[in-house]
């Protein structure tokens, strides 16, 4: 890995960040608050939200088994993935590399900032390439994008090859971990001390079931954690998110998880065996990528009935494909029926 002050732009490593009323005083017991313009008659949202979630990353920290300053928390992970190509990436002028396909925000936000997006395509199956993804880079990237299990793929990729990007790669591997919830194997945030150029996404909206509250979490060594905290806006996740964040993480989600995997297994077999079907492929997330000859007939039977699926048909190496989340098993009955009675 290159020094972090090389990969940072240089603009972000003078930013002075923006002081909150909350960050200029040293604590203490204080009753009445009079320093930030707000209004004085309590209805449960007139205070501004604690700018650092200093509770709500506690919370997290015990969870996850990492320290609170590895921790950084967004509006869904999309603002982790801006603020990466903000941190790392100078418009006009730095690149990154990504697997494709592959999850779409990580183009769209590099479009947004203005930096070159160099996609290698996945292998037969979907598998990883490595010394591709590597030739691709020069030294003029700062960012290499990796998700897995992989968003439309579904699988997840193995650790050994991951461990050769994050030796080889002399920037930052954003590793995208959104559904390792329902993986096989643990992910890598065991291991964030190990690799300092290193940055997983994680995310509430799955497993946990936190879609509408918008809660996304990075998970870095503290210096560059602290980066992320120093560009984000100062109240980027409001009080009533996390309040309601802090109350559900109280829940566990295990069972709900375990079903998710024997339903995802149950569909599998079931999609596997119906006419309209070409392939189901191997998946360590809660949805299933299916290969049909007929993907927009397949789409259009299954909207009259009722279900929607994600048709990824016209996804680059996704050609004839519909991405299906798993849901519940009423749900998921409802979806294949309509599919083993399909006739194009």
């Amino acid at each position: 890995m290159r020094p972090l002050e090389e990969l940072i732009r240089p603009n972000i490593r003078a930013l002075q960040p923006y002081s909150t009323a909350r960050d200029e005083y040293a604590g203490g017991e204080i009753s009445t608050w009079l320093d930030a313009n707000e209004s004085p008659y309590d209805n449960g949202v007139n205070r501004y939200p604690d700018p650092h979630q200093r509770q709500l990353k506690h919370l997290v920290s015990r969870l996850k088994g990492v320290r609170e300053g590895q921790i950084f928390l967004g509006n869904g992970s999309d603002e982790a993935i801006d603020l990466a190509y903000r941190i790392f990436c100078t418009p006009g002028r730095d690149n990154a590399v990504s697997i494709a396909p592959t999850y779409g925000m990580y183009r769209v936000a590099a479009d947004t900032n203005d930096v070159e997006m160099r996609e290698v395509a996945l292998d037969t199956d979907f598998a990883l390439r490595p010394d591709a993804l590597l030739a691709a880079a020069d030294e003029r990237t700062k960012l290499l994008w990796l998700c897995s299990p992989n968003n439309p793929t579904g699988n997840r990729f193995p650790t050994v090859e991951i461990e050769h990007l994050l030796r080889a790669f002399p920037g930052m591997v954003i590793l995208d971990e959104a559904y390792i919830d329902f993986a096989s194997e643990p992910g890598f945030l065991g291991r964030l001390d190990e690799f300092p150029n290193l940055i997983i996404l994680q995310t509430l909206s799955k497993a946990w079931g936190m879609a509408g509250l918008r809660l996304g979490m990075a998970f870095a060594a503290e210096p560059v954690a602290e980066l992320f905290a120093r560009v984000k806006y100062p109240y980027n996740i409001n009080g009533p998110t996390q309040a309601e964040v802090i109350r559900r993480l109280t829940r566990p989600v295990d069972d709900q998880i375990a079903e998710v995997r024997r339903e995802r297994e149950r569909v599998a077999r079931a999609l596997a065996e119906c006419r309209a079907i070409e392939r189901v492929y191997p998946s360590d997330a809660n949805f299933l990528l299916a290969r049909t000859p007929a993907p927009d007939a397949l789409y259009e039977a299954l909207i009259e009935a009722g279900v929607i699926v994600r048709n990824r048909s016209r996804v680059r190496g996704c050609a004839g494909c519909l991405r299906i989340t798993i849901g519940r098993p009423e749900e998921n009955d409802r979806l294949l029926r309509t599919v083993q009675n399909f006739r194009p």
